[in-house]
């Protein structure tokens, strides 16, 4: 009869096992992170009007309504909706000014690269 002694031989290494301290997992390596890259002015600006010079399209999460006022805002949204082919397009002034300028900037792109001739909000 060899099963007992080779079961108590198992039953003995298996507790020696689990008696054991476990190493440790190793800290992961630290992820580098790239550095923020200066966010670059946007170029584009809002339409004048006869009375008025333009302006930068501001970088701010407020809606446009309340960073430009109702005269501008209402005037980026025109535009807005007079280039884009989306059908629901973030041309509203509840909406940052510069996805509405991106919208604008987006759509003009199209216009231009499908050899059509763009609509004259995109020239300004």
């Amino acid at each position: 009869m060899t099963r007992p002694p080779l079961l108590a031989c198992l039953i003995l290494s298996s507790l020696l096992v689990a008696c054991q301290p476990r190493p440790e997992p190793a800290a992961p390596a630290p992820v580098p992170t790239p550095a923020p890259a200066s966010a670059p002015e946007p170029e584009a600006r809002l339409p004048e009007g006869p009375d008025m010079a333009p302006q930068p399209v501001p970088l701010d999460d407020r809606p446009c309504l309340e960073t430009l006022g109702e005269a501008a805002s209402a005037r980026l949204v025109q535009r807005c909706i007079a280039v884009s082919p989306a059908t629901r397009p973030p041309c509203n002034s509840a909406n940052p000014c510069d996805l509405i300028q991106g919208e604008i900037d987006r759509s003009c792109a199209m216009w231009t690269r499908d050899g059509e001739t763009p609509p004259k909000e995109c020239q300004s």
